[in-house]
């Protein structure tokens, strides 16, 4: 038999219209792995089971520094100089600002010259005391006469004390002028600049400084979530203790690198909110948190007894979860279930409609149908059927690739 051009070319284009035609529908037998119906009636089911799942919850917090300390002037005068600049990171002693000292030094130098002046008269009564016992010990003078120079010589030693009082009163006076860091920490704004007229009236501080090597995280917790806590044995402080370290979201979504700890609950519930506050410690060497923001405190737990279902084996009906359940017979019963608010995006937490040792499908559910008949196959068959499909179609084997 011969075959001309044309019936060759019109054979060779059959079957690559066969080929392509083949592809399409293996391709359309599943886009995913997850939702691939792998024959006219098998689907693949998974048995139900009660197990525990690790989850977290997140409160609003507001960070504070473990002391943020006001620095106030104690002393009047002008400002006649910024030794540091405003968020700089500074030394417990180290200088802030520099108060004119003008009126101070003198005031210093005076009180210097008084005890001077104090510390010559007390020598010159000194001596006339001595001078004065000699003599009333010979009974050359009287009882009276000896009394004045003892009287005289107490009295010159209240003078010097009280100079030397006025001597320290004004260098500590001039050694304010100098404004220091209460504590180590950042240095906060600073509402007078060199020239303002500041004094220890103030309305404002100069400054603020915050003690951030470490920092306090203060959130709010239910009235029932703390009893379910302080009921699980134990005194508070021993729950603390055991209660797992905390997370920190920060205000632009990322996770603070450093994990945090609860060391302190109020002994008071608001009774406005019917919370509690709690208060979580977190170490900040690199300073990467500043007192006075906002952020989430991620708070972990583990729930027991739970059932966990994937989000692909559900349907939503009216704002309703719907699972396909295997029954005895392979038929399935189009099920109500109900969840959690509470998912990791990919599965669902059941709270009712399900009970361990049930068997629900985990895919195609979108095209099943309640009492309809299945053969039910595991999710690993489903997986070697699936990677055979793949390997048949890539090779070419189109007769095996829909068996």
């Amino acid at each position: 038999m011969k075959m001309t051009v044309n019936s060759m070319r019109c054979f060779s284009w059959s079957r690559l219209a066969f080929v392509v035609a083949a592809t399409a529908v293996l391709s359309s037998c599943g886009g995913g792995q997850g939702g691939m119906k792998l024959g006219d009636d098998e689907f693949a089911v998974m048995e139900v089971k009660s197990a525990a799942s690790q989850q977290s919850t997140s409160y609003p917090a507001t960070i504070k520094g473990i002391q943020d300390v006001e620095v106030r002037p104690q002393v009047s005068g002008f400002i006649t100089k910024l030794c540091v600049d405003e968020g700089s990171t500074v030394k417990k002693g180290q200088a802030l600002f520099q108060i004119d000292p003008t009126q101070y030094a003198a005031a210093e130098r005076q009180a210097s010259a008084a005890v001077k002046m104090a510390e010559s008269n007390l020598n010159t009564v000194t001596l006339n005391e001595q001078q004065k016992k000699n003599l009333h010990d010979k009974k050359i003078i009287s009882d009276f006469e000896y009394q004045s120079a003892v009287d005289q010589l107490l009295s010159a030693k209240a003078s010097l004390a009280q100079a030397q009082a006025q001597l320290t009163s004004a260098r500590q006076n001039l050694g304010f002028c100098t404004v220091t860091s209460p504590s180590n920490g950042v240095v906060g704004t600073f509402p007078y600049r060199i020239g303002s007229l500041v004094s220890p009236s103030v309305a404002q501080p100069l400054t603020t400084v915050s003690e951030i090597g470490e920092m306090y995280v203060y959130f709010s917790m239910t009235e029932k979530q703390l009893l379910a806590m302080t009921r699980a044995g134990g005194t508070l402080k021993e729950q603390l203790e055991k209660m797992p370290a905390v997370k920190l979201e920060l205000a632009d979504g990322t996770m603070y690198a450093d994990e945090g700890r609860i060391d302190a609950v109020s002994g008071v519930i608001d009774q406005t909110t019917g919370s509690v506050s709690m208060r979580a410690v977190f170490p900040n060497k690199q300073l990467v948190l500043r007192s006075g923001g906002m952020a989430n405190v991620i708070f972990p737990y583990t729930m027991e007894d739970i059932i966990l279902i994937p989000q692909s084996a559900t349907q939503e009906i009216q704002d309703k979860k719907f699972v396909y359940v295997l029954q005895q017979d392979n038929t399935l019963k189009h099920t109500e279930i109900q969840i959690s608010n509470l998912n990791d995006g990919k599965n669902y937490i059941v709270t009712g409609g399900l009970k361990p040792g049930d068997k629900i499908v985990v895919e195609g559910v979108q095209v099943l149908k309640d009492g309809q008949q299945i053969t039910p196959i595991t999710q690993e068959q489903r997986e070697a059927k699936y990677h055979q499909h793949l390997k048949d179609q890539s090779e070419g084997n189109i007769a095996t690739a829909f068996k």
